[in-house]
């Protein structure tokens, strides 16, 4: 299928690895113009280069901001222009005790996986409007559904976050915009790729075996494996391109079946 893509400039948050980057690298496959995003030079550039490679002719330039620096946001938010994509994919999360969270956790939380994306909504929101079309996405996560007692500082950033898109669709009305939001489950990311090889090594065990026993104990999961980061990738494609036009405020889940037994 002919996404129709060619042209469109994205803007993809967050997208240096993993799930961003397979976002961006399908977008590119299919003739769209990509900014990456890390919070680093080296890293951003790594990731061009990488892009460049994997798609010959790509049209292909990264922007470095770590969302928890506001004077950074303040040069990127700036430096972003107009984009016809925003995916809003950018965030932290880790496993932490409750009690244990400090204020300052908690803030960083807040300005990487939820202002984030309203700083940069709010930058290409008219634009996109003025224009007649555009795509807005947020990369959220099934916790900001049913939120994990150990992450509750991430569950709540992603409920935040989906009620954000929820209220921006609405601002879409009788438009050629839309505003979606993926949940997205388990998935085999750098960061949790890095954590099963550390288990793997702690027990003496293959890293594939350790990968399938750790996918095989979250029992609300029908998929039961990690989902892989093209598999997200192939929603936000779809929901960047015109023929997602009659989905709008949407929550779209690309969780394996985890959330199964709640909704």
């Amino acid at each position: 299928m002919d996404l129709e893509l060619v042209g469109k400039r994205a803007f993809v948050s967050g997208s240096t690895r993993g799930i961003g980057y397979a976002i961006a690298e399908g977008l590119a496959r299919e003739g769209a113009r990509i900014v990456l995003n890390g919070r680093h030079e080296r890293g951003v550039q790594r990731a061009v280069d990488a892009l460049t490679t994997s798609v010959p002719g790509a049209d292909v330039t990264g922007i470095a901001a770590d969302f928890a620096d506001a004077a950074q946001v303040q040069h990127l938010v700036a430096a972003v222009g107009e984009v016809d994509i925003l995916v809003n994919n950018v965030g932290v999360f880790d496993i932490r005790d409750f009690a244990a969270i400090s204020d300052d956790e908690w803030q960083r939380y807040l300005d990487v996986n939820v202002m984030s994306g309203v700083r940069l909504s709010r930058q290409v929101f008219v634009g996109m409007l003025e224009r007649g079309w555009g795509r807005i996405i947020f990369v959220s996560s099934e916790s900001g559904v049913d939120v994990p007692a150990n992450m509750i500082h991430y569950g709540t950033t992603k409920a935040a976050a989906l009620a954000l898109a929820n209220g921006l669709a609405k601002a879409t009305r009788g438009t050629r915009v839309t505003v979606n939001s993926i949940l997205g489950g388990p998935t085999y990311s750098d960061g949790v790729a890095a954590a099963v090889e550390q288990l793997a090594r702690a027990r003496d065990m293959p890293v594939d075996a350790a990968k399938a026993a750790i996918a095989q104990q979250n029992r609300t999961s029908l998929l039961q494996r990690f989902i892989e980061p093209s598999e997200i990738a192939s929603l936000a494609l779809y929901l960047a391109s015109p023929h997602s036009s009659a989905t709008n405020g949407a929550a779209l889940r690309a969780d394996g079946g985890t959330l199964t037994t709640i909704l």
